[in-house]
């Protein structure tokens, strides 16, 4: 592949990815109603914001560009539980997994109701959340203790 090629696909990565976020702008905006709606303080809405804004704007669209929906799937969710979150953002904790999975939880039930997703893809990701946090929360745990053996190793 030859340079002109790959700006051409960059290109087409870059709008892709410029397209999906002007979505998901309105998305946010939509959460932010509902949780203020719901009588939550300012400090609990921006946490919420700010878990959700990094996995749909960031780790859905760091690789290949994906829509909103597609952070309901289980192989996404597990990936960055169990894998991309852990090893990828220092501030990963048991403590900081619970607060980004009650943040997606509350926003794809908010994407339900307000009829962007199907109740079956909120099923599987409730689904995905019961029968993997705690093993999301001992890798956590495992990897940020030098103590204990390192749950990504190969050896």
């Amino acid at each position: 592949m030859n340079n002109d090629e790959y700006k051409m696909i960059y290109n087409d990565y870059e709008q892709k990815r410029s397209e999906i976020q002007m979505r998901n702008k309105i998305y946010l905006e939509e959460f932010i109603e509902d949780l203020s709606n719901a009588g939550l303080k300012e400090k609990t809405i921006n946490r919420h914001f700010c878990n959700i804004y990094f996995y749909i704007n960031t780790y859905l669209l760091r690789e290949e560009p994906l829509e909103m929906i597609s952070g309901t799937e289980s192989f996404y969710v597990n990936d960055f539980f169990g894998y991309f979150f852990i090893r990828k953002c220092m501030w990963s904790t048991p403590s900081s997994i619970r607060s980004n999975v009650a943040s997606i939880k509350k926003f794809y039930k908010s994407m339900f109701e307000r009829g962007y997703i199907e109740k079956s893809n909120y099923i599987e990701l409730t689904d995905t959340i019961k029968y993997n946090m705690e093993s999301w929360i001992e890798d956590c745990e495992s990897y940020n203790n030098p103590d204990l053996p390192n749950p990504f190793a190969l050896f």
